[in-house]
């Protein structure tokens, strides 16, 4: 993907639907932030920065319990946006941002997203919609965890990530990330991945790459069946 701001706004599903005078205003006010890898993007608890998108690289967000132990929430890919709640409601950030690779964001400032909310009643309508599927993906997070086993949600994510022209999907560094986030612990992510693989699922597709083979299966398990 190019850096170019106004590309990787134009990658942004969360942005999708902007256009016109209120995308002008968007990409005057956007900042490009270059983060190595292993860099800490913000804290919990300290005030919001702003709207980010990923352009490149890999950042995941998560959560440090009173016990240390860490749950991821999300992992963001390109094109994705995280901390727009946080910017939007006007409370601090609720989890970390961590750089799990070199990474290119795409900064939309706290203050100048906000004003520009209060100014444009077509980007704030064009927005809600970005929300709403927002909340449709939280939930089904928590259906992930709730009602599908290791294999169903180990099939959902595949599917969701997958590259639509090959099926290629690239996993972070640490497994163990990508663990956390789907609530297993990362010997039973290995031991569904190579059950997946048994099955002709999914197969190795060099270092930290998978290729989905078989969507129809992967789909059989992430629905239950």
């Amino acid at each position: 993907m190019s850096l170019d701001a106004s590309a990787i706004l134009a990658a942004s599903g969360f942005f999708r639907a902007v256009s016109g005078p209120s995308r002008q205003r968007l990409l005057e006010m956007s900042v490009i932030r270059r983060y190595e890898r292993g860099a800490i993007i913000f804290r919990q608890g300290q005030p919001c920065p702003g709207v980010f998108i990923v352009g490149s690289g890999l950042v995941r967000i998560y959560k440090i319990a009173p016990n240390g132990k860490e749950h991821v929430l999300h992992m963001v890919s390109p094109g994705v946006t995280f901390a727009e709640v946080a910017c939007i409601g006007g409370f601090d950030c609720p989890a970390f941002a961590e750089a799990l690779e070199d990474t290119v964001c795409l900064l939309l400032p706290n203050d100048a997203f906000n004003r520009a909310l209060r100014e444009d009643h077509q980007l704030c309508l064009q927005l809600m919609a970005s929300m709403a599927l927002w909340v449709k993906h939280l939930i089904g997070l928590v259906e992930d965890i709730t009602l599908r086993d290791a294999a169903g949600r180990v099939a959902r994510y595949l599917l969701n990530v997958a590259d639509a022209q090959d099926g290629s999907v690239r996993f972070p560094s640490l497994k163990k990330h990508l663990a956390s986030h789907l609530n297993l612990t990362s010997e039973t992510l290995s031991r569904t991945l190579r059950r997946l693989m048994e099955m002709g699922a999914i197969e190795a597709a060099g270092d930290q790459e998978l290729r989905v083979v078989d969507r129809d299966t992967l789909t059989l398990l992430a629905d239950g069946m």
